[in-house]
This record gives structure tokens, C-alpha cells and sequence, in this order.
């Protein structure tokens, strides 16, 4: 079993800036891929940012240049830098991870931009 554990949820302005962290453990043997994903409410989950199997990198086109995915394997951590926020960027922030061709997810952390 792998647990995924979110982090770094707060209030903040418009303008403002908050760092997401994701932590994997448990039984890994691999990790395909890991990312992010959003879910506001009355919305679909939908994707942030996330490192594909491959090592690329994909973005959703309305966080690019404003939010900045990382990773560090040695801790299987992955990172999400989000500057510039707005209101609109308020949600729950997921973390998915693929190991071993199965996914998990967190339990969220909640990000709210006020105006």
C-alpha cells in the first residue's frame, strides 16, 4: 500500500504565493509518475501540473509561468510552486502517484486565494 500525504494549504491574497508538497511511503517499488490535480468546488478534478512516466513535464495551460512542479526522488516528494495566484486558482490541491501501474491519491490540501 502507498500513502500520499499533501501539505502546504493556507489562505492567501491574490498576488500571493504558496508551496503544495507531496510525500509518498509505504510499499513502493517504483514510481511512474507523480503530479498534481485541482478539484473547486462544484467542478471536475482537474489537472494541475504533473512529471509523466517519461520525466516530462505537463501544465495546465492556466497555471503556466505562474506555477512551477519539482520533484525529489530520493524522498519521493514531489513540489508545487504556485506564484501570482487568483481567486480562481482556489480549490483543493491533490497529489496522484503511479506506482507499479496503480494510482493513489491523497486526501487534499486546501488552497483558497481571497480578492
Amino acid at each position: 500500500q502507498v500513502h500520499v500525504a499533501e501539505s502546504g494549504g493556507d489562505l492567501v491574497q491574490a498576488g500571493g504565493s504558496l508551496r503544495l508538497s507531496c510525500a509518498a511511503s509505504g510499499s513502493i517499488f517504483s514510481i511512474n509518475s507523480m503530479g498534481w490535480y485541482r478539484q473547486a468546488p462544484g467542478n471536475q478534478r482537474e489537472l494541475v501540473a504533473t512529471f509523466t512516466n517519461g520525466g516530462s513535464i505537463n501544465y495546465a495551460d492556466s497555471v503556466k509561468g505562474r506555477f512551477t512542479i519539482s520533484r525529489d526522488n530520493a524522498k519521493n516528494t514531489v513540489y508545487l510552486q504556485m506564484n501570482s495566484l487568483k481567486p480562481e486558482d482556489t480549490a483543493v490541491y491533490f497529489c496522484r502517484v503511479v506506482s507499479s501501474g496503480m494510482f493513489y491519491w491523497g486526501k487534499g490540501t486546501l488552497v483558497t486565494v481571497s480578492s
